[in-house]
């Protein structure tokens, strides 16, 4: 059946949750769906590939809007499911594909999407074609912090700490996962942590960014923590969401990113790269596109991505 065939399209990338989500009696599943579906990191980056596709506050990016969208897509969001599928049936920013845009669209309207399902008597229905964004990444495996667990472990004096950093984190528009694996690699929660080169602190701030953020006393958890967030959310900014080049850049400085095109061929500062990304799990962070103008290497980052994927 087409619907059993959609079930298993859904559960290679959205996993053993959504999974029992679908195949559960329908009025059970339902809710349960939609707050999967919509959950905030998909709703958050559906906004920035609308955004990017049509030109909105940002200059038009058909190629970033299609990769965010995809993100979006395997957080469960049938909007993007549903934009992404639009793309391929009308070559918008990319080759036409109504195989994928078929099985796009059918995901999208088991999920209640209204317009998807009359899409698919263009494209054809359900085929389990996707396009790669889709599949999982060989050899990555899910982010495997959990914020609560952790700090629940952790000592009285360094859960202080942690719960401090969780709560100020979503006033900056960041994850506290990601939040927690920046503070942990670099200090380990420690507020008097200081390093060769100066950093100070739970984020170790060095002296040139304390002040870019207006921290005026380093060892103070909190001002230190706020002005490791405003760093973050900028860094976010600056590279549109790339986890792995925003943490690049926190360790070895944005400047360093930029003159690479990309993560540095530092061994420590790669190292830390992986260490961030496996605490994490995703690839892409929803970002403020407000806070600053993208760093001028993402062009030529993407300009190379597309000439590798056209070789």
């Amino acid at each position: 059946m087409v619907r059993d065939r959609v079930v298993k399209g859904f559960g290679s990338f959205l996993g053993g949750f959504a999974l029992a989500l679908f195949v559960a009696a329908p009025a059970q599943a339902e809710p349960l769906r939609k707050a999967e579906a919509t959950g905030g990191q998909g709703e958050a980056l559906l906004r920035q590939a609308l955004a990017l596709e049509h030109g909105e506050g940002v200059p038009q990016d058909m190629a970033r809007a299609a990769t965010i969208y995809c993100e979006s897509a395997r957080h469960g969001h049938p909007e993007a499911m549903y934009s992404l599928g639009w793309m391929y049936a009308n070559g918008r920013g990319m080759y036409r594909n109504d195989a994928y845009a078929g099985t796009l669209f059918a995901m999208a309207a088991f999920l209640g999407h209204p317009q998807a399902a009359r899409m698919t008597r263009f494209t054809g229905p359900y085929t389990g074609a996707l396009p790669d964004c889709m599949h999982p990444v060989p050899g990555r495996t899910p982010g495997t912090l959990s914020p609560e667990k952790l700090i629940g472990s952790m000592s009285p004096s360094r859960r202080e700490v942690a719960r401090l950093l969780v709560q100020l984190a979503p006033k900056y528009g960041i994850q506290p996962e990601f939040a927690l694996a920046i503070a942990l690699t670099e200090s380990n929660l420690n507020p008097q942590a200081l390093s060769p080169k100066s950093a100070m602190g739970v984020m170790q701030l060095i002296p040139a960014t304390a002040e870019r953020f207006n921290v005026t006393k380093p060892y103070d958890p909190e001002q230190n923590i706020r002005g490791g967030l405003a760093y973050l959310r900028w860094l976010l900014a600056y590279f549109e969401g790339d986890v792995r080049l925003a943490a690049a850049a926190y360790n070895a400085g944005e400047g360093a990113v930029n003159r690479h095109g990309g993560v540095p061929p530092y061994r420590e500062t790669r190292a830390y790269v992986e260490r961030i990304v496996g605490f994490v799990g995703d690839a892409l962070h929803p970002f403020d596109h407000r806070v600053t103008a993208p760093s001028p290497a993402l062009r030529k980052l993407r300009a190379i991505s597309e000439e590798e994927m056209g070789s």
